[in-house]
């Protein structure tokens, strides 16, 4: 099979994130897209995320109405910092069979460098790169051994949705719809999540 692999905090998981996947999945003829949620981001170490049960949860939502979409608890079950190598050398481990794309924006792309072993990365998956603006790219990135003959490129719209600003519109009452999937924006109310702390 042909498994995209598209990792993130997802804190939390919102339309741009299904977007992403869908365009990856149809214009790189993937099988299988796997939602791999963090379970300790390390570059994310210095703000608060919101619990693995809840993110997964809100992941197994989204997707639930896509047969070509999964989500795997394999970081969020991981004691101490998650790191993509360490991801893709599992489910290379677990999955013989499969041919791995990592699913990524060119700023992610340019950022490489500064990853966790990311010869490791280029070892086991092509990246799979959504360009927002080619000229972004940081050719520093191709200075990772073997990647310039790892990147597959496929075309997406240009959505500017955040979950950083979605945290921020529930804090302050305001409203989410169609920013997340329905079911996501019911669990969000139902367990009180991004409100700011009663005092």
């Amino acid at each position: 099979m042909r498994v995209g692999v598209l990792g993130g905090t997802f804190d939390p998981v919102h339309t741009g994130h299904l977007i992403l996947a869908e365009q990856a999945r149809s214009q790189l003829a993937l099988d299988l897209v796997l939602f791999v949620p963090a379970g300790e981001p390390w570059r994310k170490a210095h703000r608060t995320i919101t619990p693995g049960e809840h993110r997964l949860a809100m992941l197994r939502l989204a997707v639930e109405d896509n047969d070509a979409f999964g989500v795997s608890n394999i970081e969020i079950g991981r004691n101490g910092p998650t790191y993509t190598a360490d991801t893709l050398e599992t489910l290379a481990g677990e999955r013989l069979d499969d041919e791995f794309y990592f699913i990524v924006g060119t700023d992610a792309l340019s950022d490489l460098p500064n990853w966790h072993q990311p010869e490791r990365i280029v070892q086991h998956a092509v990246l799979a790169v959504a360009p927002r603006e080619m000229q972004e790219a940081n050719v520093a990135a191709l200075t990772i051994p073997g990647l310039a003959a790892r990147i597959e490129a496929f075309e997406m719209p240009r959505i500017d949705i955040s979950s950083t600003d979605i945290r921020a519109r529930v804090a302050t009452g305001r409203s989410i719809r169609y920013l997340v999937p329905a079911h996501v924006e019911r669990y969000i109310k139902e367990h009180a999540l991004y409100r700011p702390p009663v005092v």
